[in-house]
Parts: C-alpha cells; structure tokens; sequence
C-alpha cells in the first residue's frame, strides 16, 4: 500500500521517547480542563509506575478544573474526575491558568469543550511552554486558525491529534498488500454535541483516521444526513476518495476499509491512549510536532465544509472556500 509521507511518520508512536528522556528527569506536566475522562486515563498512565501502560518520562503535577456550565457533558462529570485526580498527591490544584503553568514545563489543554481552547490558550502562550490541545481542537476553523497565529505569535510549540491516527491497529492496515490506494471509508460513532458543529465533538476521531491514511489534499466535500447515519465523501486532488461514515444511536466500533489497486484491506480498529502520549512527550521535548498546524486545520476545514453541505441539502462543498473563509 503506497502511503502519504505524513501517514507514515505520525505511526512512529513515539519510539524515540525512550532514549530521548533515558537521562533526563520527569516533565512536569499541567492539566487544564478536568471534565474528560482523559485527565483520569492520561494520570494514570504518565504517574502510575505499576499501571500496566505505564510511560515514564513525564507526570502530571499541576490542574485546574475549567469547566462549562453550559454543557452538561462538562458540567456534571467535572467532580468526578477532580475527585479522582485528588487521589494523586503530587497533583496541586491551581485556581488560575497562570498559576499553574507557572508551575509545570509542558501543558496539556483538555476542556472537553472546544469552545473555551481559544481563552485558555491565549493565557497559556505567554509562558512559552509546549501546549497540546486535545480534541475537539476548536469549536470552528476561525478559532482553530487564531491558536495557531497566537502559537506563532510567541513562539510556542502546539500541536493537537486525536489518538485514533495512533490505533494499534493502523501500522498493519498501512503496511498490507492493497497496492495503490484509490479510496478509504473510515467509520465510528458520531454522536452530535448541540454546543459543538455536527462532527467536531466525535465525528472528528474517524476523520483524523481518514486524514492519517489519505494525508492532507482534499478539494471538496459532500455530506449525506440523516437522525441516525452521517456520510461525508470527499475527492482529494489526485482523484482518490475518503469517505467518512458516521453512526449514531446504535452500537459502533471504529474502523477503516482500504480501496486498492491490488485488493482491499479492512481494519476493526484496536484504541488506545499510550503510543499518542508517547508521542506527546516527545513533542514537549523537541518541540517538533508529529502533526503540522496545515493538516489540523484542513482536517477542521473539511468538517466545516461537511456543515456547510448538510445546509445546502447535500451540495458539494470546496474545503479551500472554507479554509479561505477561516481566515475572516
């Protein structure tokens, strides 16, 4: 299977990681946002020495809580997960964002809600520190788009992904027999967050999947909605097609079917957050990141153009109209 050059290299799962911090001491890392499950997975296996996914090289220190009352996604779990990162005594809770990374070396920017990324960003950046935004990265391109020129602007590295371009399961799809890859139909749960656009809540993991297979080069976009299913066809420059099919309100496991010349691959996706944090910490060393800033905001720029067809009733859309628009 003939792969993007991106594709190929965000695969690396943080391989140098280990002899990059083999003599270095722990980074001390800061968490902004505590109303996603992430805080708890991501703790767990950066300060847990006996957890099996255990990644030494860096430890979760400082958090604030964040939170939007607004979004009951945030608002009614953000206890919860406070209440289990308490158990932790090296965590300090911090009631401001400047505190905090005063504090830490590295920042990772978790609010589940993409809304308030911007905010927290901008009072984040002026220490210079390395920031990783999870997803949803933003709750629009023109957000996305003003990170990144504030990141810029300081001189600050920032970087976000979804840990689905880091399945297990990719590696032996990408390396199988498929020969040229004409089209990719990338699958999962895509449930729709009313405070977010259509895809950016879930939609967007089965997205960054498609993106990590095809690299970036789409030209337009078609989107097909209904209550339960969303399909979003887009054609990249050199005649190829991904496909991204989004299921709701019925059981769902992420996946990915390749088209090729020589035959057709399937993936019944394995998840995890390990090989991306590795990756991460790797990022906050080196300050390179795995994913360029242009290929973060293509990936929101097709989703936003998948917003717009659904408006138009299913009309082609250009994802370079919607980049052109981003930046308004």
């Amino acid at each position: 299977m003939r792969l993007p050059l991106l594709a190929s290299l965000a695969l690396g799962l943080g391989t140098a990681t280990a002899a990059a911090t083999a003599q270095e001491p722990d980074l001390r890392i800061g968490l902004i946002g505590l109303d996603t499950s992430h805080v708890v997975s991501f703790t767990r296996i950066l300060n847990d020495a006996t957890h099996k996914d255990y990644i030494k090289g860096g430890r979760v220190v400082a958090a604030y809580r964040g939170g939007s009352p607004d979004m009951p996604l945030s608002a009614d779990r953000i206890d919860g997960f406070t209440a289990e990162l308490r158990k932790y005594p090296e965590i300090v809770f911090h009631d401001t964002i400047e505190s905090l990374t005063a504090a830490v070396d590295a920042v990772m920017i978790l609010s589940v809600d993409g809304r308030v990324h911007l905010e927290q960003a901008k009072r984040v950046f002026p220490s210079r520190k390395p920031v990783f935004i999870d997803k949803p990265f933003a709750a629009s391109l023109k957000d996305a788009r003003e990170i990144f020129r504030l990141a810029r602007e300081h001189g600050v590295p920032c970087f976000s992904t979804s840990s689905r371009r880091y399945s297990p399961s990719l590696p032996a799809l990408m390396q199988a027999t498929a020969g040229k890859v004409r089209g990719v139909i990338s699958y999962g749960p895509a449930q729709i967050e009313p405070k977010h656009p259509d895809l950016f809540f879930y939609g967007i993991h089965s997205i960054e999947g498609l993106y990590t297979v095809m690299g970036p080069g789409c030209q337009s976009v078609v989107r097909t909605h209904t209550a339960d299913i969303d399909v979003v066809t887009g054609v990249w420059a050199d005649g190829r097609v991904g496909t991204f099919h989004g299921i709701r309100n019925a059981k769902a496991s992420f996946g990915m079917v390749v088209f090729g010349t020589d035959g057709i691959v399937k993936e019944d996706a394995e998840m995890s957050n390990v090989p991306m944090l590795r990756d991460v910490l790797t990022f906050f060393r080196t300050g390179v990141s795995p994913v360029p800033a242009e290929v973060t905001l293509e990936i929101i720029a097709f989703m936003e153009a998948a917003e717009e067809s659904k408006r138009l009733g299913g009309a082609p859309v250009s994802v370079a109209a919607m980049m052109q628009a981003g930046r308004k």
